[in-house]
Order: C-alpha cells, then sequence, then structure tokens
C-alpha cells in the first residue's frame, strides 16, 4: 500500500485505473511464462542498467515467487494499454510486487478468508471488461496466449485470489483506524502554511436521463424466442449449447451462461429470487430484470451455493424509441431554459435513472463519494461533455448508454462551480479529512510492516539489490 501510493501519485485517473487492473491480472507472475523474448528485445531507459534475465527468480516473499518475466509483462500490458512506461521504473514495479506477496503471505498465516465466490465474481467481471475491449474469448486467448478459456479462467482465478488475500490483510491492518474531528484539525495545523495542498478547479454536476420507451411488441418477441429456447431445451436440447449461440451476456455467453452465485452475490434482486426459487434440474420461465429478459436453468444445489446457466437477451429499441427520447429530452430542457421548473425537479419528476433522481440529479463522485469532481481528474468523458458549459446551462440532449446497454439520452449541467484555491480547513473539511486519515492509516501499516518484516522470508536477486526500494527489504 505505501509502494502503490507512490507510483500511484505519477498517474492521471486512467492509469491508475488500468494500473491496478494490471496489479489484479498480473500480480501473482500467473502469466510470465508465455512472454515472447522477441517483444523485449528493445531495452528502454527505464531499465536503470538492471541485467535482466530469462525467467529468473528475482525475488522470494515468504512463500511467493517473483519472476523477473513477471515485470516484464507488466511493461508489455501497460504499454499495450498506452500508458507511458517511463513513469516507473523496474524497481518500483518490484516493490509493488513484493508487498502485494508480503500481505498474501501474511493474510494466510493471520486466517484472512477469502471466499470462492468473491474471487469468481472478481474473474467474472474481469472477463467481461477484456471482452468489451477485446470482442472475444479468442481474441483474450491469444492475446494472452492461453489454450482454452478453463487455463485461463484457473490462472486468473490464482492471481485474484492472491489479490483479495493481499486486500484483506490491508483491510485487517487499517480496518479499524478513525480519525477524530480534532486530529484532522492536528493535521490541518501540522501542515505548513506554504505547504498546503492547493486544489484546482471543482464542479458539482447533475443530470437527467431518459430512456427510450421499449414497445411491448418488442418485449413479447423476446419473451416468446426465450420460450422457443426453453422448450427446446425441455425437450433434450443442450442449454449450454443455447447460450452460446443466443444468450448476450458477454460475462458467461462463451461458458454457457454459467454462474455461481450465493444470497449475497452482486447479482439483481429478480435474477436472485427466480434462481432460489428454483428446484435442481429445472429451467425457469422468462422474467425481466434491468437487463433485459432472462431464462435460468438451475445445474446442481450445493447448501446455499447455486450453479446455474442463464440465456440473456434483451428488447430491441427502435430508431422511433430512440427518437422520442430525444424529443422529450429537448422538451425538458426547454422548460427549464424558460423558468418553468429547475432543473432539480425536472430530475425528480422525469429522469429515468433511480441512483440520482431523488437528489435533484446531482452525481456522486465515486472516488470521494461526494459531490465535487476536480475538473483535471474528472473521467474524461464526463469532461468533454461538460467542459464548455457555464453555471446553470443545459447540456443539448447526450447520447448515452446505461451499465446493461441500453441507449438512452441524458441532459448535464453544472450546479456549482468552486475555482481553484488553497486548502481552506472549512471549505475543504472532507479532503482534509482524507488526507489525515490516509496519513495514520500508512503509519499503522509502517508499524506492522517493521513488525511483521523480521520474522519473514525475503530474498532478493543480486541485480536488484540496489533499488531504492520503499520498504527495508534487505533488512539494513
Amino acid at each position: 500500500m505505501m509502494h502503490l501510493k507512490t507510483i500511484n501519485m505519477k498517474f492521471t485517473n486512467k492509469s491508475k485505473g488500468i494500473f491496478s487492473l494490471l496489479c489484479m491480472l498480473l500480480g501473482s507472475g500467473v502469466f510470465a511464462q508465455e512472454v515472447e523474448q522477441d517483444s523485449l528485445k528493445t531495452k528502454p531507459v527505464y531499465q536503470q542498467n538492471v541485467n535482466r534475465k530469462i525467467d529468473g527468480v528475482v525475488a522470494v516473499v515468504g512463500d511467493h515467487v517473483i519472476l523477473d518475466s513477471d515485470i516484464d509483462l507488466m511493461y508489455l500490458e501497460s504499454k499495450a494499454r498506452g500508458i507511458d512506461t517511463s513513469m516507473f521504473s523496474r524497481c518500483e514495479v518490484l516493490g509493488k510486487l513484493m508487498e502485494d506477496k508480503f500481505y498474501a503471505h501474511h493474510a494466510v498465516q493471520d486466517s484472512v478468508i477469502v471466499t470462492d465466490e468473491e474471487i469468481k465474481g472478481v474473474v467474472d467481471n474481469n472477463i467481461e471488461y477484456l471482452l468489451q475491449n477485446l470482442k472475444s474469448m479468442n481474441e483474450i486467448l491469444k492475446y494472452y496466449r492461453k489454450k482454452s478459456e478453463e487455463d485461463f479462467r484457473t490462472e486468473l482465478y490464482q492471481t485474484v485470489k492472491l489479490n483479495k488475500l493481499t486486500q484483506g490483510m490491508q483491510d485487517k491492518v487499517i480496518g479499524e483506524v478513525e480519525v477524530t474531528p480534532e486530529e484532522v484539525r492536528m493535521y490541518f495545523n501540522s501542515i505548513p502554511k506554504d505547504s498546503l495542498p492547493f486544489f484546482g478547479v471543482e464542479l458539482e454536476v447533475a443530470q437527467i436521463i431518459i430512456n427510450p420507451i421499449i414497445s411491448e411488441v418488442e418485449k413479447q418477441k423476446v419473451i416468446d424466442r426465450l420460450n422457443e429456447i426453453r422448450n427446446d431445451v425441455l425437450n433434450g436440447a443442450s442449454f449450454f449449447s443455447k447460450a452460446v449461440l443466443y444468450s448476450e451476456d458477454p460475462g458467461s455467453k462463451s461458458n454457457g451462461g454459467y454462474y455461481k452465485i450465493t444470497r449475497k452475490s452482486p447479482f439483481v434482486k429478480e435474477f436472485k429470487d427466480v434462481a432460489f426459487s428454483l428446484s435442481e434440474g429445472e429451467v425457469s420461465k422468462p422474467f425481466e430484470t434491468e437487463f433485459g429478459y432472462h431464462i435460468i436453468y438451475l445445474e446442481k444445489i450445493r447448501g446455499q451455493e447455486l450453479e446455474l446457466r442463464h440465456i440473456l437477451i434483451a428488447p430491441k429499441v427502435t430508431d422511433q424509441a430512440l427518437k422520442d427520447a430525444r424529443d422529450k429530452a429537448f422538451k425538458i430542457r426547454e422548460k427549464i431554459l424558460a423558468g418553468e421548473i429547475s432543473f432539480a425537479d425536472a430530475a425528480r419528476s422525469e429522469s429515468d435513472e433511480k441512483e440520482t433522481k431523488a437528489n435533484g440529479g446531482l452525481l456522486i463522485n465515486p472516488q470521494t463519494q461526494d459531490s465535487r469532481f476536480e475538473l483535471t481528474r474528472m473521467d474524461p468523458t464526463l469532461y468533454g461533455q461538460i467542459v464548455n458549459l457555464g453555471n446553470g446551462e443545459v447540456s443539448l440532449p447526450i447520447p448515452d448508454q446505461s451499465q446493461s446497454g441500453l441507449k438512452r439520452y441524458k441532459l448535464l449541467t453544472i450546479t456549482n462551480r468552486y475555482e481553484e484555491h488553497v486548502a481552506d480547513y472549512s471549505k475543504d473539511f472532507i479532503k482534509i479529512k482524507a488526507m489525515a486519515l490516509q496519513e495514520k492509516q500508512l503509519k499503522e501499516i509502517k508499524k506492522w510492516f517493521e513488525l511483521k518484516l523480521p520474522d519473514t522470508y525475503i530474498s532478493i536477486d543480486d541485480d536488484y539489490k540496489n533499488c531504492k526500494f520503499e520498504n527495508n527489504w534487505l533488512k539494513k
């Protein structure tokens, strides 16, 4: 965690997310064995004169081994995603990998529990992310040079497990760390006046979402199609094959619609309600969720866990329905501009997004959990949509897409603008509190590291012993 902080401070928000994904995909080195040496012939300057060995062991932390090719592959993956690899050194990457292994090693020692369902949920989400970028499972297997989806999932499972253990150990160390208002005040007062943080321009943004109305005719087409598939399965057809051919769920269709779930799995309520109402071997009738219509085949009941397959088909949105949604958005905008209704009231009465409508359409920053977005750290897509808006102006209807893939339109407005300024205790209390908490957490982790490090087996190859690690891996 300490080392990760050092690296992440150098990245843009986009790079942070990608680097975090790389850490999760590559942290245990499961893909390192497949790196083609031809791709490593050109040696960039960031290698800091470290002599490279082909797949040599560069470090051991407890029971975990780190290969030189783990670091190589981290760079290759970073380059493939457009990250400037000159921004971090091989020593920094090795330090991050060692830190992850250190946490994971002690997670096992301290009986940190990571459930199978947690791991598989993350695996499915990562594969869905990869499918969005590489378009098909065959492309993923080709990119990572894996022979089968089963091999890829198995190795990804081990990687995710390692990272879950790492996160679990971190949470255990700092989970009960809190800061009082007095500690926040003392932290702020301890910062020299000429060293106070400088906050850039911040905005509060609200939106109104207008979904197209899907006709009953289109809905019935999907229900009829799913009933046909269900009847075929009841008459002996393979549900696996039907899912591969017809399901529109990118996270499961290539695996025959397979999921393993419990009551706590992150699936929508309607899906879990139907799944847990079925008997083993039963196929549900078509039912609706926010993603479309489904049928579920319940394969196995294992205590509180279900093994199932499902097929998802979403009703088609007609061009006319999209046009009607756009026209509705235009009319709402005209009423707001004419002063007939405020943006906030229009969001409460007209928006189709339940997460924001009750709050007048106000967006919450997922990174800080408050309503302010720092302009220079804003999601690039959102930035492009609001950058030319003045306070109180309302955007033209903007084409958008929901998490489930539904095409729709939205209106955006800037409700408040906070100019760049030096940190102020009263105005920026939430940010200052977060900074004070982070400092206290880092101190707690440092104490934990110093306690655990002497009794943990650490070995570093001679080629990397001149690295200036943030942690005292060499135990000097």
